[in-house]
């Protein structure tokens, strides 16, 4: 469960940097996609435009240039399919009166009247379906009317679309409907649409186009590739910022170590200094006695009186020694070097430095903090090494415990002028053996004991200002620890 928790911010951060990259990623190729979807649009509509020109433009030539009289042999616009394959006829109008071919629609006459009118070109009732058109101007001495092919319109070499493509194009005029491209899929929820009228006054046709957004369009290669690299990336710094964190909390463990080993050897010497001070301490007060009874007898004893006085020197250089050796190794007063202190961090710090230990026992740690704590009047270095020994304690105390019932709880409450600690386990407790020797120097029923941790720990919390004690009745399973500590005054 802690190794899901650990994980769970690194796999937010991977879904989320994926799908930002594969959202970068499609939303690039679908870019490209419409951007070529919009040329092909343009050139689609300006092909279509310079055909429909192009027909205003034969039946203005036809018009102006048209012979005075009936021509000889065939005439000369008959020619005109080769060049302009849409062309499928050419007719002469001479006169009123004369009738339209069969098969041309029978509004040539109102759009001739109308063309005699405007002097341009007047697109007659078509069949737009069939893709038919049917464009006259009127003229004199005759007028000319040509009949179009859309088909052949739309297929010139320099339509953009080829034959496959998934784009669809259509002709519109009024109500009728000419398709020009069937595209090769219509069916979908998003389209790209164009629409726009062709530039040709006499042709007013709408041309249209529109293609669907396919799932098979997304780079997919790209955004696998982007999802795999994004998550080869996240896991190497993550690899990369386990071993800083590892690196700076062995760094701090050997510096913690190093503090723990000095003031252990600190206490050691106090230890030893005391002692050692108490039975030189009686040998002074042997030898002063005994040269004083000797002063009151007669004897002559010069050399007894003088190794006598030999022994209270020695003694007393003894005592010196002792005593210097002691001030030489006492710590410094630690409530000179008191500081505002975070409690809260400073346990979330040592249960920090302590992670690898607690995933190797399995230990689920609790923690209870009250709200609005204010600081705590202590010495950092002090206090993590009381936090640390504390807490190696706990962890030591519940080796022999199956893994599900290893815990440590910690609570931090603020009781008048002081901030209340406490480090309870789940182990067996203390032997009612050590309960009066618990913060005795070198007492431990451990093998590989020295029995300073504790003691180290009172020490240094009473040289803060606070208290480290047993907390008696423990409130649950194991052993409870008490550390109370001054709240910083603030000016």
């Amino acid at each position: 469960m802690n190794g899901l928790r650990r994980i769970a911010p690194w796999l937010l951060a991977w879904l989320v940097l994926a799908a930002a990259g594969c959202a970068w990623l499609a939303q690039q190729r679908l870019q490209q996609l419409h951007d070529a979807f919009d040329t092909d649009a343009r050139i689609a509509h300006r092909v279509l435009s310079q055909r429909m020109v192009q027909h205003e433009a034969i039946l203005a030539t036809l018009v102006l240039l048209q012979p005075e009289g009936p021509a000889a042999g065939p005439a000369p616009w008959s020619a005109l399919a080769r060049p302009y394959p849409q062309v499928r006829e050419v007719l002469r109008h001479g006169d009123a009166a004369q009738a339209w071919p069969a098969g041309w629609p029978q509004g040539m006459d109102a759009a001739l009247a109308q063309s005699r009118a405007s002097g341009h070109a007047v697109l007659a009732r078509s069949d737009l379906a069939s893709g038919q058109l049917y464009l006259v101007q009127a003229g004199s001495p005759a007028s000319f009317a040509l009949h179009l092919d859309l088909h052949a319109t739309a297929s010139a070499d320099d339509w953009p679309l080829p034959a496959g493509s998934p784009v669809r194009a259509w002709l519109t005029l009024g109500s009728q409907r000419y398709e020009i491209q069937g595209g090769a899929e219509t069916a979908g929820r998003w389209h790209w649409r164009a629409e726009k009228t062709l530039a040709a006054a006499s042709q007013p046709l709408a041309l249209h186009m529109q293609q669907t957004v396919r799932a098979g369009m997304l780079p997919w290669a790209a955004m696998l590739g982007w999802v795999a690299g994004s998550a080869t990336l996240l896991a190497a710094l993550r690899q990369l910022l386990r071993q800083r964190v590892a690196r700076r909390r062995a760094e701090q463990l050997l510096q913690l170590g190093q503090v723990a080993r000095l003031n252990t050897l600190g206490e050691l010497a106090a230890g030893m200094a005391h002692e050692l001070n108490q039975p030189l301490t009686a040998v002074l007060a042997s030898s002063q006695a005994a040269q004083r009874l000797l002063a009151d007898d007669e004897p002559d004893m010069p050399l007894l009186r003088q190794a006598l006085a030999q022994a209270v020197a020695q003694a007393r250089r003894a005592s010196d020694v002792v005593t210097r050796l002691r001030r030489l190794v006492e710590r410094p007063d630690a409530a000179a070097r008191t500081s505002a202190i975070d409690l809260p961090q400073a346990a979330a710090d040592a249960l920090h430095l302590l992670e690898p230990q607690l995933a190797a026992h399995k230990a689920q740690v609790h923690t209870q903090f009250a709200p609005g704590l204010p600081a705590a009047s202590a010495d950092a270095v002090a206090l993590q090494q009381i936090l640390h020994n504390l807490l190696a304690n706990a962890l030591q105390a519940i080796e022999a415990m199956p893994p599900g019932e290893r815990q440590i709880w910690i609570t931090i409450a603020h009781q008048g002028a002081q901030l209340l600690l406490t480090v309870r386990d789940s182990g067996p407790g203390i032997a009612p053996d050590m309960l009066p020797r618990l913060f005795i120097p070198f007492a431990t029923n451990r093998d590989h004991g020295l029995g300073l941790g504790l003691t180290l720990s009172q020490s240094l919390a009473e040289a803060m200002g606070g208290s480290l004690q047993l907390h008696e009745p423990a409130p649950g399973p194991g052993a409870c620890f008490a550390l109370r500590l001054p709240v910083h005054a603030t000016r």
